[in-house]
């Protein structure tokens, strides 16, 4: 009985050790399953992050490709890059920056066209209760001239008032048309400015600049010899020669130089003014007798057709006016003078220099050829000598 007891006890052990050896093999086997997948696993995630990454990179090689190819529309992207790839971009953004500037000019101008245009649309269209009318400046054939002063900015013009009546009497329309047309485009400090027109049933009104010193017909006869001395003298010549010269440039002739059409301003600087026989011949000869007998070149006077060289004329006979006082051709009557203006005869008193004899001598040639030319009387020595002023250069 014993014995069979033992025997059973040693065969429980045994089977109880068995079992705890099935036991330990199990969770042997599972762990060692485990260990395979995740080892497994961990490979897999790290192939996938490859993946990933390279994807990532390929991503980022588009993106800046694209960016380089539309760096006009978009900046670079803000990414951590290399120091060769910021040298690259900033020379990029460089190019960029200079194509915009371009651009941005571009459109600037584009932008001020417009408004130019859209001002123009709409101007302002002038009335006469725009403006405060005050004394009369001086009195013409078809109107007379007012100082006047437009009401909101305060600021002082001379207001020409033309009567509608006497000038389609006198068959002078195309006179006023010429004159709004040409003085309006004509920017000088010596010639007189028209800032614009407007009208109404019975007059034309001119809106000018203010000469506050008035005609220099007046001050040359406002002086006791009624003739100025050298200096002065030359310093309205001058002015006169780089007025005149700007309008040959603009192909405008005045053709009716007088003193009578010269006005003084606040400076006592010369303007020209009064273009109603003015005429804007680009490539044409002009046959067409007009201006003030005194002052008319010897081709006009017998018919021929002119150009420009009549203000050279007119030049000349104004600088001996104003030397001596009255001009060179003065007779008792018109056909005397004419006589004397077709052969330039003419002399000069005992007190003229030499320097200006010289210079309206070469003024005051018949044949319109030989006559001394604009650029020629400013560089005169008599001219650079005596004048107080310097011709005017152009912005």
């Amino acid at each position: 009985m014993l014995k069979d007891k033992r025997s059973k006890s040693q065969t429980q052990k045994a089977i109880s050790q068995v079992e705890n050896n099935l036991k330990q093999l199990k969770i042997s086997k599972v762990s060692s399953v485990l260990t395979e997948n995740t080892s497994r696993n961990t490979e897999n995630l790290n192939s996938t992050n490859s993946q990933c990454n390279t994807y990532l990179a390929n991503i980022k090689q588009i993106k800046e490709k694209s960016s380089k190819k539309s760096t006009e529309l978009m900046p670079p992207p803000k990414l951590p890059i290399s120091s060769n790839t910021i040298a690259y971009i900033s020379n990029i953004t460089d190019d960029d920056k200079e194509n915009k500037t371009e651009k941005n000019k571009d459109i600037e101008k584009n932008v001020e066209q417009s408004n130019t245009n859209k001002k123009s649309q709409s101007e302002k269209k002038w009335v006469l209760t725009d403006f405060d009318i005050g004394r009369p400046l001086g009195k013409g054939k078809f109107g007379n001239v007012y100082l006047a002063r437009e009401k909101k900015s305060k600021f002082i013009i001379a207001m020409k008032v033309l009567f509608k009546a006497q000038i389609q009497k006198a068959d002078v329309e195309h006179q006023v048309r010429r004159e709004i047309e040409i003085q309006t485009h004509l920017r000088h400090p010596n010639i007189l400015k028209m800032y614009g027109y407007f009208h109404d049933d019975k007059r034309v009104y001119l809106i000018l600049e203010y000469a506050p010193n008035g005609e220099l017909f007046k001050e040359l006869n406002a002086q006791p010899e009624k003739r100025f001395d050298e200096i002065r003298t030359a310093t309205y010549v001058s002015q006169l020669a780089d007025a005149l010269k700007y309008c040959h440039s603009k192909k405008v002739i005045h053709r009716d130089i007088k003193p009578e059409n010269l006005l003084l301003g606040i400076k006592g600087e010369l303007k020209m003014a009064d273009f109603g026989w003015s005429v804007h011949a680009p490539s044409s000869r002009r046959n067409t007798l007009c201006g003030t007998l005194d002052y008319l070149p010897p081709e006009m006077v017998v018919g021929k057709t002119h150009d420009h060289t009549v203000d050279l004329w007119g030049l000349g006979v104004l600088c001996y006016e104003c030397l001596v006082g009255k001009p060179p051709f003065l007779a008792e009557t018109y056909d005397e003078t004419y006589i004397k203006i077709k052969k330039a005869q003419y002399k000069f008193p005992n007190f003229i220099s030499e320097g200006a004899k010289n210079l309206i001598s070469k003024l005051l040639v018949v044949d319109a050829n030989h006559r001394l030319p604009l650029e020629d009387v400013l560089r005169h020595p008599w001219i650079v000598q005596n004048r107080t002023t310097e011709p005017h250069v152009p912005q």
